[in-house]
């Protein structure tokens, strides 16, 4: 749920780990020289250090704006984490407390933090070390229709022959990693591209969910991961990410900026949809430079926010969506960044960590859910900052580290 968020597990690209494999192959024969026609001793290939992140422990004192930062507003969301988190152990002290209080200030929501857990500031062992992007997302309005007519386009619920296996079950270390593709007689390929689906290569016909009145929007819906649908008959669909087709996510935005078409600070959610108004003809092929596609499944009805992926409704200004490798699904953070578009308005405050997207990757990654409608979009489409984060850990845990993130 995207700034750009579709809602999944990260996922291995078929075509990408054949790609390295040549590569490996490749690497491995020998070059001769023109001269002397004596083999040349060929280096190994560079294998690329894996990401990791660092978690330093930190006084209260030093997380900017903490005694200001809307602890109120964020326990309702914290309360919903520990439906979760309660069954962990390195969590069920701390939530059984929380479930116990009935804060009326800040200052009882303060005092049962700082009681309970210790600010742990997260740094990448990328060049930007503690300061990461934080990018913003949000549930969409469309409208559409049970059935088809001409102008309208199908959004897909999950097809019966995409297979997902997950990698995690033969190599721990790829916990949380699944691979998808298609069986075509006993072999697994790729499954099909953005393009692919959009020529109807696929067998998606019977899968529609409903038909969307305006593709653009339809593309962001997927990029968001959760929407509504107002229907012709004035009726209300709720959808949610259902799979993916194993496509690595690519930014039409970053595109756009490559063919000279926009500039960096054009490139948000509404300059694109501008530049896709005013350019008509050159639609599909935008669209597909993305070959990710997202297949959504119907809601019940329900109020209040979409559901994350830790399977609570998201809570708007509240929760965001974190790479879960770095940052356990539940967690409260302290995050310390700006608001959209204006560098000089601080937006410091708690945060909970309850969803995930296929763009969110890194240590110090967040995508910040704004909520639901037109404005939550102006504000989501905007926003691209830098921030820094502190995950806010139990005291009675180990010290944060991947192995106690994803045991």
């Amino acid at each position: 749920m995207h700034a750009l968020n579709a809602h999944h597990m990260p996922h291995f690209s078929i075509r990408l780990a054949l790609a390295s494999i040549a590569a490996i192959t490749l690497f491995g024969c020998a070059t001769r020289s023109p001269m002397t026609d004596i083999p040349e001793p060929v280096p190994p290939p560079v294998k690329p250090q894996p990401v990791t992140a660092q978690y330093e422990a930190q006084a209260w004192s030093s997380l900017p704006g903490w005694t200001g930062s809307g602890l109120l507003a964020a326990w309702p969301a914290w309360l919903e984490s520990c439906k979760v988190l309660e069954k962990q152990s390195a969590w069920t002290q701390a939530c059984r407390d929380a479930k116990a209080l009935s804060p009326k200030t800040e200052l009882d929501v303060r005092s049962y933090f700082e009681a309970n857990f210790k600010p742990w500031q997260i740094s990448s062992s990328e060049p930007s070390g503690t300061k990461g992007l934080i990018t913003g997302y949000y549930e969409p309005m469309l409208t559409g229709s049970r059935s088809n007519s001409k102008g309208r386009f199908p959004l897909y619920a999950v097809p019966d022959d995409l297979l997902t296996i997950d990698l995690g079950n033969l190599y721990p270390d790829l916990k949380n990693m699944r691979l998808r593709g298609r069986l075509v007689g006993n072999k697994v390929v790729p499954y099909w591209s953005r393009a692919d689906i959009e020529e109807g290569k696929a067998p998606l016909n019977s899968k529609v969910l409903a038909w969307i009145d305006d593709p653009v929007e339809l593309f962001f819906l997927q990029i968001q991961g959760s929407g509504r649908i107002k229907l012709e008959d004035g009726k209300m669909l709720r959808v949610g990410y259902a799979d993916q087709n194993g496509h690595p996510y690519k930014s039409i935005g970053k595109w756009l900026i490559e063919q000279g078409e926009l500039k960096a600070s054009e490139a948000s959610m509404q300059g694109i949809q501008a530049w896709a108004s005013s350019h008509p003809e050159r639609l599909k092929e935008l669209l597909n430079t993305n070959p990710s596609y997202v297949f959504f499944r119907e809601l019940p009805k329900q109020t209040g926010g979409p559901l994350g992926a830790l399977g609570v409704p998201l809570t708007d200004a509240v929760s965001v969506a974190v790479d879960r490798r770095y940052v356990p699904l539940g967690a409260p953070l302290f995050l310390s960044s700006t608001w959209p578009n204006d560098d000089s308005r601080p937006l410091q405050r708690m945060v909970i960590a309850q969803d995930t997207g296929g763009a969110i990757r890194g240590p110090v990654r967040l995508d910040y859910f704004w909520g639901f409608g037109p404005e939550a979009g102006l504000l989501a489409g905007r926003m691209k900052q830098k921030g820094e984060v502190w995950m806010i850990w139990p005291n009675n845990a180990p010290p944060p580290s991947s192995s106690a993130i994803n045991p």
